[in-house]
């Protein structure tokens, strides 16, 4: 269990949406909008909620868009991570950012994304699940036959222990990873100084048995093109209406 919740957290931001596009042409994808709220905002609703102080955002793409969009929000307190002029990929936009996560495990999230919570908020269970002697990384996962927007073959296979094993490119596999996570500081310790994904230090703590998931309970959009905009659009009015309907009666 983990003792010290997460207080700060990274929502990568710096894609450049290129299959969004035409949407994309004018707007960075964490600004699209699903049910009239951008995706960067969701994200950040689900952090606050999880009582995160601080988020690191990084830019490339239209990056002055996000600022001025975020000026008036008044939590969490976020900081920006410039890579206008070099794109660092996953991994190294946050080696680059450390400075503003803390020393605990930090959530990192997918700004091309979104969730809704099942029996408990998704970023919670992360945090209850975590156990500091055994992990350096813990994914949310999702059932691939039941994600939305996604046409991959699965990321993932998950032992009994919850411990992970990365499929191989031509394998199926049940799970894909949701770009939601927890990862603690030490991962980055003699990993590149060059542009890297965090998919290497996946396949690294695997190695160390150090790599482990959870299977999120609550629904889990990809959005990546416009058609999966589009079918996250018309799940999210659906579930989002049962759930009013829900609170009340």
């Amino acid at each position: 269990m983990l003792e010290i919740y997460p207080e700060h957290a990274m929502v990568l931001a710096a894609g450049l949406g290129l299959r969004m596009r035409p949407i994309t042409e004018h707007k960075p994808k964490p600004l699209v909008l699903l049910g009239g709220r951008t995706l960067l905002d969701r994200a950040l609703d689900h952090l606050v909620s999880a009582n995160i102080s601080s988020v690191t955002i990084n830019l490339h793409y239209l990056g002055n868009m996000i600022i001025s969009h975020l000026e008036s929000r008044k939590e969490p307190d976020i900081f920006f991570s410039d890579e206008k002029n070099r794109l660092l990929d996953t991994g190294g936009g946050v080696k680059a950012s450390l400075n503003s996560l803390g020393v605990n495990p930090f959530y990192v999230i997918n700004a091309d994304i979104a969730w809704q919570d099942g029996s408990s908020p998704a970023l919670s269970r992360l945090a209850h699940f975590w156990q500091d002697d055994r992990m350096d990384v813990l994914l949310l996962l999702h059932p691939v036959d039941l994600a939305t927007g996604y046409e991959g073959s699965g990321d993932y296979y998950i032992n009994s222990e919850m411990g992970l094993t990365r499929s191989l490119k031509s394998d199926t596999a049940p799970y894909v990873f949701t770009g939601i996570q927890l990862l603690h500081p030490r991962l980055f310790i003699d990993t590149p100084n060059t542009p890297f994904p965090l998919s290497f230090l996946y396949d690294r703590a695997q190695e160390n048995g150090r790599l482990f998931g959870i299977i999120h309970d609550g629904a889990w959009h990809h959005i990546g093109t416009p058609s999966g905009l589009i079918e996250a659009e018309e799940l999210f009015f659906e579930l989002e209406s049962l759930k009013e309907g829900e609170d009340a009666s």
